[in-house]
């Protein structure tokens, strides 16, 4: 038994709290009790500080938020940059006179004199002379701003942080960079990211059904809205999104295990309401049907502007490139803001996605034999034949529901509540081809009706501090998080619909035959058992993570989460048994440390992080006998990083460069033995290990007026270490490309007649990927790629126009993780956005 006295804070003995000795480790009251402990103790040691809080916001001259101003301290080293409402903020300033200057490139330049007493909080706002429209042409037109680069998170470290301040690399994939690329689906803003690659389109099948990416040597797939959890079986529409972004690495000391990756995790945040009106309506059409129409709408309710609201919906269809397929899908996106006092903001938003498809031809390859066919080419493959046919979809809605509550508590802590609702659901026919016989010429065409639904809820309370500790600055977060996940299965058996010979003369006759009231039949005649299962998992997290400013230019991170994760099994319904349940606590600490070289501009970071995913309970092999249902331990990964961050030369360059090594160890092995009795099993041994290296490069800048720059390169060395002897010593197949190199130049002409008018050009770059590799098969590689991509466009403060072609030189390529999934060829789109 393990025991904490409470007394060792030096906190008010006669305190109720402070008199319990912690005991048991593994009870919900000793994370309580010592998260209130830690809490009391910060706050009444912060409480003692009296330093002030500058903020305010800056406005056009028709009242309508500023965004990317700067706000700063004259002479001093303290400022911030406005947000979407034009809002900034600067802590922990100490009494005294000061001047407060804002500015930015192209707009006029002002000072205020402000005074500030200890434990104020200033309000001082600004007005420009320029107006909306002139911004535009200022932010837009000429250019004159590094408009790609993410300099500032308020969800990657769970508290506001900006990014040479971070020791933890993520980018930040904004609106601006979307809308400069037309971009009209998820998985193309995603191509923005180095070292992001994806692995397979979104299947719509129940549990997994979005779309899988490899990310420094992991798979991951979107799991996260606004830092909690927010869950698809499906694709994702763009509509609604502000940002993505991909935080790199493993991140279980604030995000956990279950919705992360060892590779890191992917979290979008959405567009939020303004206190002006205004909004956009767009329309897309382009190749092989697509048709697309946005609506961007947002504004004060009441004449106090205490209430406001923003609208985002999406209508859009396109078929398949191949001779069937299809998709179309409805997005609307809901947001209030309810500012109930100075000190509470209420916030509740939802998301309400519909969509029906075809699946996207993917060629599984047979798993027990030597692969005959090594290369796509090889397979002799029509690679415009889709295998399905339009009747044979599958839809896939999701409804994610928000509610948030920030209240500030004094000018150091502010508390935030999170809660999130999470529904998706696949309802239809997933289907995919195989080659299952002997030879590459016999494809079997197999399918299931699926009809399943998944359910997540999750509640997070954050205490967000920003003090000091004698002269040494705190930024602190402590937060309590609870995850319920909720899985229901009725799914059919798969059937095998019919075995179409490639060589075979009557080919064609056979392959028009796949239709759904075969389909239907075939597996109403199948004797198969039907999947009919539900499962209820439950997390329960505490964690704090603390920022210490050591000097003005060093800074120190620690975090520690402790997660007790609760499977209570899967219920048969055929069966009529639950089995599976299994308890396990994790502990995933974080360290790093940031020093600004030149402060605000150079910094030099170095990072410890770690990951977890559970493991069930397992049969083990020991002294000669078998023991079944013999609890694991948690596969754990530890990561070292190292690398540099700059935004210099009037933030017009922005570079991330770094060095990770990640290694993964406790992963199962099967294996097989004899027991006492003669018996022979399988059972599992927890020794397994993984190592993944690599670098990456991520550069954003404004080299000359009106020119924009997006450039990335990541080069990732992965092996499984210890593992079964069919795949020890190789690359995982999960892992994607070793090379991938993204970039994007815009160029706006700044100034004269032609203003407004510009082009895009860039692309991708991905080196070969074997997505089967085994003893048992040998290898199949998908030969390396370049796809390059332009657009020519004509933006004003009031309206766009765009012309765009992606895979200008019509290259067939693939994508694949143990599948081959042939690309969209050459296309077309055409865009027209007006704005008010």
């Amino acid at each position: 038994m393990i025991c904490i006295d409470l007394r060792l804070f030096r906190i008010n003995p006669n305190n109720a709290v402070m008199k319990k000795t912690l005991c048991n480790l593994n009870s919900g009251a000793l994370l309580y009790t010592l998260l209130n402990a830690f809490l009391a103790f910060t706050v009444l040691t912060a409480s003692a500080q009296q330093n002030a809080t500058i903020k305010g916001r800056v406005v056009t001259a028709e009242g309508k938020p500023a965004e990317g101003i700067s706000v700063k301290i004259k002479g001093r080293k303290m400022g911030d940059a406005t947000n979407g409402k034009g809002e900034y903020k600067i802590s922990n300033v100490s009494p005294g006179d000061y001047t407060l200057q804002i500015s930015a490139i192209g707009i006029s330049y002002q000072e205020r004199r402000v005074t500030v007493a200890g434990g104020e909080e200033v309000q001082q706002n600004f007005s420009l002379d320029e107006t909306n429209a002139r911004l535009n042409e200022v932010n837009i037109i000429e250019g004159r701003k590094n408009k790609f680069a993410a300099r500032k998170s308020e969800t990657v470290a769970k508290m506001p942080l900006r990014n040479l301040e971070n020791p933890q690399v993520y980018t930040s994939i904004g609106k601006e960079l979307m809308v400069d690329q037309m971009v009209t689906n998820f998985n193309d803003a995603l191509k923005n990211s180095p070292g992001l690659d994806k692995l397979w389109t979104s299947t719509g099948r129940g549990g997994d059904g979005a779309a899988y990416y490899a990310l420094r040597g992991f798979t991951i797939q979107p799991t996260m809205v606004n830092g909690v959890a927010g869950l698809t079986n499906g694709d994702l529409d763009p509509a609604g999104i502000e940002k993505i972004e991909v935080i790199k690495g493993p991140s279980g000391a604030l995000f956990g295990g279950t919705l992360t990756s060892f590779g890191g995790l992917i979290n979008i945040i959405t567009k939020k309401p303004l206190d002006t009106l205004g909004g956009s309506l767009s329309y897309t059409a382009g190749s092989f049907g697509q048709s697309r129409l946005t609506a961007d709408v947002y504004g004060p309710v009441n004449k106090d502007k205490t209430l406001l609201a923003r609208f985002n919906a999406a209508y859009h269809t396109q078929n398949s490139f191949q001779d069937a397929g299809f998709k179309k899908s409805f997005y609307f996106a809901p947001a209030i803001e309810y500012q109930a006092s100075d000190r509470l903001t209420l916030n509740l938003d939802a998301e309400f996605y519909s969509y029906e498809g075809t699946n996207p031809l993917m060629v599984f390859l047979n798993r027990n034999r030597q692969l005959i066919a090594r290369r796509p080419e090889e397979l002799n493959f029509d690679w415009k034949r889709s295998f399905t046919a339009n009747d044979i979809t599958v839809k896939t809605p999701s409804v994610n529901i928000r509610g948030k509550a920030n209240y500030r508590i004094n000018d150091q802590w502010v508390s935030e509540t999170n809660l999130s609702r999470s529904y998706r659901q696949s309802d239809g026919y997933y289907q995919y081809v195989m080659f299952l016989g002997a030879n590459d010429i016999d494809l079997s065409r197999l399918a299931a009706y699926q009809n399943s639904t998944s359910t997540a809820i999750a509640v997070q309370q954050n205490f967000i501090g920003d003090f000091k500790i004698g002269d040494l600055r705190n930024r602190l977060v402590v937060g309590l998080d609870f995850l319920s996940q909720h899985n229901i299965t009725n799914n059919s058996p798969y059937v095998t619909y019919d075995v179409l010979q490639l060589n075979d003369a009557q080919f064609n006759a056979n392959y028009i035959k796949f239709n759904r009231s075969g389909l239907i039949t075939k597996i109403g005649a199948s004797t198969a058992v039907p999947s009919k299962s539900s499962n209820v998992m439950n997390v329960y997290s505490v964690y704090a993570s603390d920022v210490l400013n050591i000097t003005d230019q060093l800074m120190a991170m620690a975090s520690l989460r402790i997660d007790r994760f609760h499977n209570q099994g899967t219920f048969n319904q055929v069966a009529g048994a639950n089995t599976g349940a299994y308890l396990q606590t994790a502990f995933s600490p974080k360290f790093g440390l940031v020093y600004q070289v030149i402060k605000d501009q150079v910094s030099i970071f170095g990072n410890y992080m770690n990951g977890f995913k559970n493991s069930g309970n397992a049969t083990i092999f020991r002294d000669g006998n078998f023991e079944d249902n013999s609890p694991l331990k948690p596969q754990q990964a530890n990561q070292i990083e190292g690398g540099v961050k700059l935004d210099v030369l009037r933030n017009r360059l922005s570079l991330t460069a770094t060095y990770y090594d990640i290694s993964v160890n406790n992963m199962p092995l099967s294996l097989s033995a004899t027991d006492n009795s003669g018996t022979t099993r399988n059972y599992t041994v927890q020794d397994g290990t993984q190592k993944s290296k690599g670098y990456e490069f991520d550069l954003t800048t404004n080299p000359v007026e009106g020119l924009n720059v997006v450039l990335g390169y990541s080069h990732n060395d992965s092996k499984m270490t210890k593992a079964s002897p069919t795949i020890e010593g190789r690359r995982p197949v999960s892992a994607g490309p070793e090379d991938l190199v993204n970039f994007w130049l815009n160029y706006t002409v700044p100034n004269g007649v032609l203003n407004g008018l510009g082009a895009g050009f860039g692309g991708n770059y991905a080196s070969k990927n074997v997505i089967t590799s085994t003893t048992t098969t040998g290898d199949f590689t998908l030969p390396a790629y370049t796809v390059l991509n332009a657009s020519l466009f004509y933006n004003m403060a009031k309206f766009r126009i765009g012309l765009k072609m992606d895979n200008l030189t019509d290259k067939q390529y693939f994508k694949g993780w143990t599948t081959v999934e042939v690309q969209q060829p050459r296309s077309f789109m055409a865009n027209i956005s007006f704005k008010f």
